[in-house]
């Protein structure tokens, strides 16, 4: 019934009613996706090009369409009537939702969005003329009971001029340019093998890739509705689904098969297809043992780290206190597992919630917050104190021992306060694997982070699980004071380090509040630590009036670091100003632009870009770098990539003293560099 109501509506569509205005089903009424045409510039200079846009806003509860709509629906259909010398590109689409509907896969708009086309004047048409440009516009509206076929006439009224463009106008247009697809660079490829279909995608394994999904722009993939399954093998992304609609794999042909990666809200990269040989999977456990085995190794590894490693030493030391009490050791190593996974899968959860919410972060993400840093500092330099003998904590040292229900309780605590402290060291170890663990179902997600707790615990658990292990730690005596000292050593290392981390994020004052904040909260320790060497506590006083610290520091936290001086040789970012005032002043300027996951982008920085001899062929020809990253598809780039005829990156431009724009090739070498300076 759903396709029949479709076909109906598409009927009446196609037929079509004209109207002055945007109009709901059969010319009546108020339309339920209203409609306007509306230019970047009024004044289109001769010989350039400008956008224009339809910008689409529908009633809550009501979807437009992407142009290859999915099972069902419609995209938009145009009919320019346009003045002499000028024209219109095909309509560019933002990168589309899914909605399924009864087993119906749609490609849709459920806000505000923004269909764009490139309107050029020609450059014999005379400043001044007159440019009416309209246009007959049809579209299906939809909910997920009906839809409504919709159109109307729209209008723009412009003059040749020299182009300026409004601020307001500005931003609205870099808003819908930051959701169009980009061009990738790199073709990917398509197998059929098995009624399946695998695609593979060039696509660099540090990108970040979030709720990624394939949007095929033509008709060659009918199974809309299929799960997709995706993964990473290094710097390829892969995704697999049923093929079993396909007619045939000669319908598809060779090359090149359009598709839209999705890889964030709105945000993707448009690649084309050629067919070819893709890897199969070794099936979806496969990859989880896979990226398993990486986190439990990269957990392993972190207990060397200075912040871990002096309180699993001073976690081996009591269980070497603890002397053959396997029931009591296994309690305490237990607890302490508890507290280690249990933080990684809190941390692990919040990550994927974060990036679920359109939040652009990555694992450790809570060291991006300098109040998250400035509580760590305070944690760790009270650890270090009391590692150092100042005053005894007995929550982390472990000092009531592990027969008590506290010591059960410190243990947890003591597993979930290492792991938080932990995570950022987890990069270099198991970037893989947190990167599978950002694009694998959900439950093979938490099972890596889990990995990560039980690699991070495995060292005490062995210890308490194997008596022979503790056979071999040395027996109680004195010298443990002074081992627990000299455990002191790398946890003050770490808190230096932690306080550089504030620096960076918030400059010489955030650190000089995180420094002044430690120093007071030493002071309230020196002076708990006097009262429990004379018998009476204070330990609530001195945490009451710790968070007073804390709060007082992190209130007086700047908002944002001063900006940084740019380094003399360093790369300069891209700014269309600087890179004019260079020139005028005849200064010779290599541009580049690039972006995270451009891997060809990356191969030329590698090779021939950040080589010592093109640094110092540069320097001696007293060249300025400039950068443009397109990452995160910055309007301003984009905007320059489309005024030099290109749609994407790498694009490598070389400014000769009193000369134009020389483009150079898309493969690098040092050589070639260096003999622009020559």
């Amino acid at each position: 019934m759903r396709i029949f109501h479709v076909i109906l509506m598409t009927l009446a569509l196609l037929a079509g009613v004209p109207g002055a205005q945007a109009q709901g089903a059969f010319g009546g009424g108020k339309p339920h996706i209203a409609a306007r045409l509306v230019a970047e510039s009024a004044a289109p200079a001769p010989g350039k090009a400008t956008s224009i846009a339809f910008a689409m806003v529908p009633e809550a509860g009501w979807h437009g369409y992407w142009e290859n709509p999915g099972d069902a629906g419609l995209g938009m259909t145009v009919g320019w009537t346009l003045p002499k010398g000028v024209s219109v590109s095909r309509l560019r689409y933002p990168v589309p939702e899914t909605l399924l509907i009864s087993g119906l896969m749609n490609h849709v708009y459920e806000g505000p969005y923004g269909v764009m086309a490139t309107l050029t004047v020609a450059s014999d048409v005379a400043v001044g003329t007159r440019l009416p440009v309209r246009v007959k516009a049809q579209w299906l509206a939809c909910t997920d009971k009906v839809c409504v076929p919709e159109n109307g006439e729209m209008a723009l009224d412009l003059v040749a001029g020299d182009g300026p463009v409004a601020a307001i106008d500005r931003t609205r247009f870099d808003e819908w340019r930051s959701h169009l697809p980009r061009p990738l660079g790199s073709k990917g490829k398509w197998q059929i093998d098995g009624g399946r279909l695998r695609v593979s995608i060039p696509f660099p394994a540090e990108a970040e890739a979030r709720d990624p999904h394939l949007f095929p722009m033509t008709e060659f993939l009918t199974a809309y509705a299929a799960p997709q399954t995706v993964w990473r093998d290094g710097d390829q992304l892969l995704i697999e689904t049923d093929a079993s609609r396909v007619a045939s794999p000669k319908s598809m042909g060779t090359c090149c098969q359009p598709v839209v990666l999705r890889t964030g809200d709105h945000v993707g990269f448009a690649v084309e297809l050629e067919q070819g040989k893709v890897a199969a999977r070794g099936g979806t456990m496969q990859a989880i043992l896979i990226a398993l085995g990486g986190a439990l190794l990269g957990g392993l590894l972190l207990n060397i780290m200075p912040c871990v490693f002096p309180i699993l030493g001073l976690k081996a030391m009591k269980l070497a206190k603890a002397g053959g009490e396997e029931r009591i050791v296994r309690r305490e190593a237990l607890a302490y597992t508890g507290g280690v996974i249990a933080t990684c899968l809190a941390l692990g959860v919040a990550l994927l919630a974060l990036r679920a919410a359109g939040t652009v972060v990555g694992w450790a993400f809570q060291l991006q917050d300098p109040r998250i840093i400035l509580t760590l500092l305070l944690l760790v330099s009270a650890i270090a104190f009391n590692l150092a003998g100042l005053f005894d904590l007995r929550a982390v040292g472990g000092g009531e021992g592990l027969a008590g229900r506290g010591g059960m309780a410190g243990a947890f605590w003591t597993g979930a306060l290492v792991a938080f402290v932990a995570t950022p060291c987890t990069g270099p170890f198991m970037g893989a694997a947190m990167g599978a663990a950002l694009v694998l179902p959900l439950a093979a997600a938490l099972a890596v982070f889990a990995g990560l707790g039980l690699g991070l615990a495995l060292p005490f658990l062995l210890l308490a699980y194997i008596p022979a292990l503790r056979t071999r730690l040395p027996r109680p005596g004195p010298w443990m004071g002074r081992f627990q000292k000299i455990l002191a050593i790398p946890m003050f290392l770490t808190a230096l380090g932690l306080a550089w981390l504030l620096g960076q994020q918030r400059g010489v004052a955030g650190m000089t509040i995180g420094l002044g904040a430690v120093l007071g909260l030493v002071l309230l320790l020196w002076w708990l630590g006097s009262r429990q060497r004379a018998g009476r506590g204070g330990g609530w006083i001195v945490a009451l009036a710790g968070l007073a610290v804390l709060g007082g520091a992190a209130a007086l936290l700047p908002s944002r670091a001063p900006a940084a001086a740019a380094q003399e040789g360093a790369a300069l970012p891209f700014d269309e100003a600087k890179l004019a005032s260079l020139r005028a002043a005849n200064k010779p300027v290599f541009l580049y632009f690039t972006a995270d996951w451009c891997l060809t982008c990356k191969a030329n920085e590698a090779a021939a870009i950040d080589r010592a001899e093109t640094s110092a062929a540069f320097e001696k020809g007293g060249v300025t770098v400039m950068v443009g990253d397109w990452t995160n598809a910055d309007p301003a780039i984009t905007r320059f990539l489309e005024g030099q005829g290109r749609s994407g990156v790498p694009l490598y431009l070389w400014y000769a003293p009193g000369k134009d724009a020389q483009t150079l090739p898309q493969l690098l070498t040092p050589a070639t560099l260096a003999a622009l300076v020559r």
